[in-house]
């Protein structure tokens, strides 16, 4: 009796942990976790049909005359942040004070949180890709709508999440706003360490919100459940990060298996017929005008020294 409930425990002790999600870099014969082809499975939203994140094919994406520039408030403004390791990724939360409103957005949301996906020792990491390039970096910046005390509330409503993205592209400088972030990783390196970042201003690490193009589409969170509630705003300016500090991103945590926390990112999914919109801010648009009216001036000009001989 005392060895058939010992293996009753044993199998209990593998269920429990054979039902953990995971990324496929976790995945391995010592942890069969669930890794990305198997969320959908055991999480129903995983499988849906507005899934994050996709491929973005630039022929494919239209202009949306409804699309705006954003207005960020807060962004400028100090706080002290705390930074926490999750097990799958560290959290960076932010004061509901930082909001964003425009670009397209029905109302006002208010910040929770950010965090990053990468790749292992410096290699194909975003999350979301462009004509199929990925980026070896990317940064997730989640808002919810004003009305709602917490994310949870919010998922409930097809458009109650608004998350900002930005890749990473290597520079030959180093990006030093970074080593703040890097840093604080290196404090949280066991699941549930958690830190403080002192002084910190969402302007360190992005740029103002007048002059940026982005493109705009209806999807998911990218991680179980899936929950299919995002706004997503994908932003065409790269952040600068150098090679050496790239490379450290991987060393400074472990996930809660602790193995080293790399590969954090979900595989592109189906459009499933979604279209992706896209916005160039007005003096993106005034350069094709701009052109047109050289080329006739100089004809004009031209012209007149041609009557002239």
């Amino acid at each position: 009796m005392k060895s058939i409930l010992s293996l009753l425990s044993v199998l209990l002790v593998l269920e429990l942990c054979s039902g953990e999600w995971c990324y496929q870099s976790q995945f391995s014969c010592h942890d069969t976790c669930r890794g990305p082809s198997e969320w959908k499975n055991h999480y129903p939203n995983c499988g849906g049909q507005r899934q994050s994140p996709i491929n973005i094919v630039t022929r494919k994406v239209k202009h949306d005359p409804k699309l705006a520039n954003f207005i960020f408030e807060g962004h400028e403004k100090v706080f002290n942040m705390s930074v926490e390791n999750h097990g799958h990724s560290a959290y960076f939360t932010l004061p509901h004070s930082v909001r964003i409103r425009g670009g397209g957005l029905s109302g006002t949301y208010k910040a929770v949180q950010f965090h990053l996906h990468w790749g292992e020792n410096g290699d194909h990491g975003s999350e979301h890709s462009v004509d199929g390039e990925h980026y070896p970096m990317e940064l997730h910046i989640v808002h919810i709508k004003e009305k709602y005390d917490s994310l949870r509330e919010a998922l409930n409503d097809s458009t109650g999440v608004a998350a900002l993205a930005f890749f990473f592209e290597v520079t030959s400088g180093q990006n030093k706003h970074l080593d703040r972030i890097i840093d604080a990783l290196g404090k949280v390196r066991y699941e549930g360490n958690s830190t403080e970042i002192e002084d910190f201003r969402l302007t360190d690490i992005i740029p103002q919100a007048n002059k940026l193009s982005y493109y705009r589409y209806l999807g998911s969170l990218t991680t179980p459940d899936c929950d299919q509630a995002v706004v997503w705003t994908v932003f065409k300016q790269t952040l600068p990060i150098s090679k050496k500090q790239l490379m450290s991103m991987d060393k400074q945590l472990l996930f809660g298996t602790e193995q080293p926390m790399t590969g954090i990112f979900r595989p592109v999914q189906t459009l499933n017929g979604r279209v992706v919109y896209t916005f160039l801010p007005a003096h993106g648009l005034c350069v094709l005008p701009n052109l047109i009216t050289l080329f006739l001036c100089l004809f004009c000009v031209f012209g007149q020294q041609r009557c002239f001989h």
